[in-house]
């Protein structure tokens, strides 16, 4: 008990202060919470396909799945994320999830989306998991992602090459896909108080 009020004591801002860490600690949490709606931070916990939208660079490849057969039985996680280990499944999905925004924020994503040598081990791992029922499991257990990494083996996809996003050369491979419209960012109180409707 005394431990903790020593803490206390020792953040507790003096007395002339304490109007303007009570104001700035507002303002900071309100800001936290106004970036986690636009961010649509929330969908992140989600399995839906539709949450790789939320960043309209993920569009190509978001259409080139929803035409693939794979759209019919697998999600995003389905092949992105590894299975298995919830933590290992949660480490994997912030870890990319922070990337991913931090790229996007700063406006630093590239012109064509390639997939990072953990995100390949993981997918790799995926295709083994999905199809070792039904294909050739001694070939599947030879597959060494490590050599595949070097280029002297190779991954499902380098025979499979458009399965399931097809060959995405950059952002404006589909210009004409139809993908669900994004989520509204600006809430529409915002949008009505400073006159923001188009």
């Amino acid at each position: 008990m005394n431990f903790i009020k020593k803490i206390i004591d020792i953040i507790k801002p003096p007395e002339n202060w304490k109007l303007a860490v009570l104001l700035s600690s507002a303002v900071l949490i309100g800001l936290f919470f106004l970036i986690f709606h636009i961010s649509n931070a929330s969908s992140y916990l989600s399995n839906n396909p539709n949450t790789c939208i939320n960043c309209h660079v993920m569009s190509p490849q978001f259409a080139s799945w929803q035409k693939s057969s794979h759209a019919r039985v697998a999600t995003c996680n389905d092949c992105h994320v590894p299975h298995g280990n919830l933590v290992n499944t949660l480490f994997v999905k912030a870890s990319d999830g922070m990337r991913h925004a931090t790229v996007f924020t700063f406006r630093n994503e590239p012109q064509v989306i390639r997939i990072k040598n953990p995100g390949k081990l993981v997918v790799q791992e995926n295709c083994i998991r999905c199809h070792l029922s039904r294909t050739d499991q001694t070939h599947l257990n030879r597959i060494s992602e490590t050599k595949a990494l070097e280029g002297r083996d190779f991954f499902c996809w380098d025979c499979h090459r458009e399965t399931p996003h097809s060959k995405i050369s950059s952002l404006s491979s589909f210009p004409d896909a139809i993908i669900p419209a994004s989520n509204r960012i600006i809430p529409e109180w915002m949008e009505k108080q400073f006159n923001l409707k188009k």
